[in-house]
């Protein structure tokens, strides 16, 4: 056997081996953990059939078409920060109340919602939202699973946890051909982002600005190029690429589902 030709073979694999591994990290970010427990207070918006829960400020539209369905939460500004909580997942629990159920079981709600100030009422009578307040207006079928609906606020312990999505992340095109708005959402990991970037199949990549909730948005020309997308997570700083997401004839309107995601 001639060696050189061995060693030539034997740098190839390696090679192919650390591309591959490259490509994998790209996909998968490192597992988002769980923050210390606060404390808070909740109380919950809409009805049974949370209605009035779709849409909101975080622009995710029909929250079961989203994904998100009725275990939602509207934060208070101080949590919202400009939208850049949107996607969040929060544990929540009923603390030192006599309305809380029994056993005091937690549930897990996604942000999806701004709960604005009420600057007509005092921040511990009725202005519950307002800063530096911490708070959570829930919809009312996740907040039932914490209390009895009548006791209105409740106090609560809460915290920062992964968000386990199914599948990857999904990018909601709006705009036109010269203005290019996403929407993304099952956003996995810490679930929230703090910059994106969209690369076109004859661009570099190029920075896109946040908009409002969770959208970003770019001012290119990019129709008739399959697009990707490179994710930052606000918390974490870390970056997923999601590659050849949308084909080079996307539209508006369309959601476009990726097999990248944070965990």
């Amino acid at each position: 056997m001639d060696l050189f030709s061995s060693s030539s073979s034997l740098k190839k694999l390696f090679a192919i081996v650390f591309v591959a591994f490259a490509i994998s990290i790209e996909f998968v970010a490192g597992y988002y953990r769980p923050s210390p427990w606060r404390y808070a207070h909740a109380t919950f918006y809409g009805d049974e059939t949370g209605s009035e829960t779709m849409g909101g400020a975080c622009g995710y539209g029909n929250l079961f078409n989203s994904g998100y369905g009725l275990d939602t939460a509207a934060l208070s500004t101080t949590l919202f920060k400009d939208g850049y909580g949107c996607g969040q997942c929060f544990q929540i629990v009923c603390v030192n109340s006599k309305h809380c159920n029994y056993g005091r079981p937690s549930t897990v709600v996604t942000a999806t919602n701004l709960c604005p100030p009420n600057w007509y009422q005092d921040s511990n009578n009725g202005g519950w939202c307002n800063p530096p307040r911490t708070h959570f207006d829930m919809a009312k079928p996740a907040f039932m699973k914490l209390a009895y609906w009548r006791a209105g606020i409740i106090p609560v312990a809460y915290r920062r946890v992964p968000c386990k999505r199914s599948g990857g992340m999904r990018f909601q095109f709006q705009g036109n051909s010269y203005w290019l708005l996403v929407f993304v959402m099952n956003v996995g990991g810490a679930g929230d982002i703090k910059s994106m970037a969209v690369k076109g199949s004859r661009t570099n990549w190029i920075s896109m600005s946040h908009n409002w909730g969770a959208s970003y948005q770019a001012f290119s020309s990019l129709y008739g190029q399959s697009l990707s997308f490179r994710v930052t997570s606000y918390t974490t700083g870390e970056t997923v690429y999601a590659w050849n997401v949308a084909p080079a004839n996307w539209n508006a309107g369309m959601t476009y589902k990726s097999g990248a995601n944070f965990r």
